[in-house]
């Protein structure tokens, strides 16, 4: 027999409507099907699930994502960096982590979990706990044994292949998981954006080889497009940008980043090329440099005490910051038999050294020189000059072409508390200048909006703010060397197996997409990862004639794969309208007196600024399919 138009609004199970038409009858345990090509959307009432929606908003809450998700009803704050995902929340997780899913399959990965406590015997080899330094949460066993809360599961998965694959032919092979993670941050903020718990995929590729068929390049390249897709699929408005590795390390990264002005990253763009990196990684185009210029005068020694900053210091010798040498001193880690054993790295005062741009033009491993070990091989720590390359042994000095040209500049005197002025390249430095070994002249700063793009003569870089969601690595043979996971060959060989590294944010993606969409009024979910499809408004939900009309539009909507929110609380019409722009669910359906003696139903985009409008009960249903289709 089948269920009548006027019980249906209450025959729900488990929260989801039980027939997908309202002419069909409720289909048994042994009606359904195993498998099945339609997807059934699911129908619940707000009076049964958590939305705790408030119009305060945390104390410490700056940006709109932290904002909105807490007074929608997304999260609530445990502790610092520790938020519970109620059920709005956790409905969003896991769209993303459904369309993260297809698409990492669809790309030839496979699924698998690993545990998020790692023994700390695992970072022997590659000493990612010194890497990771404080950000690592340590946790000391009964025993006494070290354990870390995982950051990412580099040296779990490597140990793992180490006892599974013996031969390249069982390779490429890609293996994923969506798991929590965790990092020790000192001050965590911004709501999901910088958490010390978060949900994260991450996915690691293993290969034979870099280039051809199974190939590093070749996976690395189907990821760079499953991700494209996953961010699109999202509904996102993103960038793909060339990046720094980090702490995971690796020879080539791209960032995806979700383009909103609220984003905490900087990113540089060529408009003419499309070329687009991140603040750490962007190229400056060719600028010519000329260490030939004539002395401005003679090099004079000025007394600057108390001076610590290049503001405070160029005020004082009456000259501007641009026009000031900074030199920063670097120690170079683990160098060959004749490599230097410092690297300074000169800009102009105005500018910032870039740490990855000093290891590549010198070609060696670098890090910032710890204080005491520079001062005790004689550098006066921010009072370093260029000239040092020639008095202290194993110096290699790297000059920014920026920094060319003038033939005076205000520079630190190797002497602390004081400055010379005048300082002059040729004259000052001598021929150490014409001595590659000694002296190169080369891009060693971050670039900044309007230098020169590296990737089309003539135009100059942008810059746009974004939220980085996801990353990509191409790791090498990083963590292979280091633990142990080689493969014979077909001549029997060992060989080192190359690996690829892939991470998506997702609880984090939830928060980006919040920081991209929303209104002065609430959130505005793309309708692909927001919690519902639909809101029904039932203005009197104890009417008999509203709760027929959407008993009737629900199951309709159900059966057609919408998921629906039905709002059948005794609250004002004021009350439930905010909260439905606070939540942010794509389409809304008023159902009152009014609009149902008029034949229809009252109909809204979430994202249309205008009036809702009346639509033919019959039609509301095709009008909600069509505007989750176009968005409009």
């Amino acid at each position: 027999m089948g269920v009548r138009v006027g019980e249906a609004i209450g025959a729900w199970v488990g929260g989801a409507c039980v027939q997908s038409h309202i002419d069909l009858p409720p289909m048994s345990s042994k009606q359904q099907s195993i498998v099945s090509s339609v997807r059934r959307g699911v129908l619940q009432k707000w009076s049964q699930t958590l939305i705790p929606t408030t119009r305060e908003a945390p104390n410490d809450a700056e940006l709109p994502s932290h904002i909105m998700l807490h007074r929608a009803g997304f999260i609530r704050q445990v502790g610092a960096g520790i938020y519970d995902y109620l059920p709005l929340g956790w409905r969003v997780i896991n769209k993303v982590s459904a369309i993260v899913r297809e698409e990492m399959e669809a790309a030839g990965a496979a699924e698998m979990l690993m545990p998020a406590l790692e023994p700390f015997e695992l970072f022997k080899d590659t000493k990612r706990d010194e890497t990771y330094g404080d950000n690592l949460f340590r946790v000391k066993d009964r025993k006494g044994r070290m354990n870390a809360l995982a950051p990412t599961h580099e040296e779990v998965i490597t140990q793992l292949l180490i006892g599974a694959v013996t031969s390249y032919k069982q390779l490429p092979l890609t293996l994923y998981q969506i798991q929590t993670k965790f990092r020790d941050e000192a001050r965590p903020r911004a709501g999901l954006l910088r958490c010390r718990e978060f949900l994260m995929k991450d996915a690691y590729s293993f290969h034979f080889g870099v280039e051809g068929a199974g190939g590093l390049n070749e996976t690395y390249d189907a990821m760079y497009r499953a991700y494209t897709n996953i961010f699109t699929r999202c509904g996102l408005d993103f960038s793909a940008v060339e990046a720094e590795s980090g702490p995971i390390g690796g020879s080539a990264s791209h960032e995806f980043m979700v383009n909103c002005a609220s984003g905490e990253d900087t990113i540089l763009k060529c408009p003419a090329s499309g070329y687009a990196a991140n603040v750490e990684k962007c190229e400056i185009g060719d600028r010519a440099h000329d260490l030939g210029a004539a002395p401005a005068g003679d090099l004079t020694e000025k007394h600057t005490p108390g001076m610590p900053g290049i503001d405070a210091v160029a005020g004082h010798l009456g000259v501007s910051p641009s026009g000031m040498l900074k030199t920063i001193v670097f120690k170079v880690t683990g160098g060959a038999a004749g490599a230097p054993s410092w690297v300074l790295a000169t800009v102009r005062g105005d500018h910032d050294v870039n740490e990855g741009k000093v290891k590549a033009l010198s070609g060696c491993a670098v890090m910032l020189a710890p204080e005491a070990e520079a001062k005790k091989a004689g550098f006066a720590i921010g009072y370093v000059s260029p000239r040092v390359v020639n008095t202290i042994p194993g110096c290699m000095l790297l000059i920014d072409p920026d920094a060319t040209h003038a033939g005076g500049w205000a520079t630190g005197s190797d002497r602390a508390d004081h400055h010379c002025v005048n300082f002059n390249w040729r004259r000052d430095v001598g021929g150490a200048l014409d001595d590659a070994s000694k002296v190169r002249v080369g891009d060693v700063r971050n670039a900044l909006e309007g230098d020169p793009s590296p990737r089309a003569a003539g135009s100059r870089l942008v810059t746009a703010r974004g939220i980085e969601v996801g990353h990509i690595f191409k790791l090498g043979v990083k963590y292979s060397e280091a633990m142990g996971l080689w493969v014979l060959d077909e001549k029997q060989q060992r060989r080192s197996v190359i690996m690829g590294c892939y991470g998506i944010g997702v609880s984090r993606t939830m928060a980006a997409c919040v920081e991209m969409s929303h209104d002065e009024n609430g959130i505005i979910w793309p309708a692909a990862i927001a919690p519902y499809h639909v809101l029904i408004c039932l203005m009197k939900p104890d009417d008999a004639r509203q709760r027929e009309a959407a008993g009737e539009i629900a199951c309709r909507l159900v059966g057609e794969g919408v998921d629906v929110l039905l709002d059948d609380r005794d609250e004002r019409p004021g009350v439930k309208f905010k909260d439905a722009d606070l939540v942010g669910i794509p389409l809304r359906i008023t159902i009152g007196d009014k609009s149902l003696e008029q034949g229809g139903v009252e109909f809204k985009h979430r994202a249309d600024t205008g009036k809702a409008r009346l639509v033919p009960t019959g039609d509301v249903v095709g009008v909600c399919l069509e505007g989750l289709r176009t968005g409009v």
